[in-house]
């Protein structure tokens, strides 16, 4: 008959450490990184066309050209924690 390990040799939890929190971001620094503009190296996810729209959620973020952002809107807009429309400079640059 065989035995088990002896229990007594067992390690436990140190109960000195506190938990530590989950890690946080600042709010800051994230509204910085979704605000920063949009430029001519960012390209839409579905054609490859200069992205003017982007478009957050919880799992990432969008590009989206003019056409393809406004074809998807109201689909977006219900999960999206932030939009940047920058289809404005479209007619600006006529």
């Amino acid at each position: 008959m065989w035995c088990c390990k002896d229990m007594s040799q067992t390690s436990t939890p140190s109960l000195t450490q506190a938990p530590q929190a989950p890690e946080v971001q600042d709010a800051s620094a994230t509204e910085t990184t979704s605000r920063r503009p949009l430029t001519t190296a960012d390209r839409c996810d579905v054609c490859g066309a200069q992205a003017f729209i982007r478009v957050v959620l919880a799992s990432g973020e969008l590009l989206f050209c003019g056409h393809h952002g406004h074809a998807h809107m109201s689909a977006l807009e219900k999960q999206a924690l932030f939009i940047q429309d920058e289809t404005s400079q479209l007619a600006a640059d006529l």
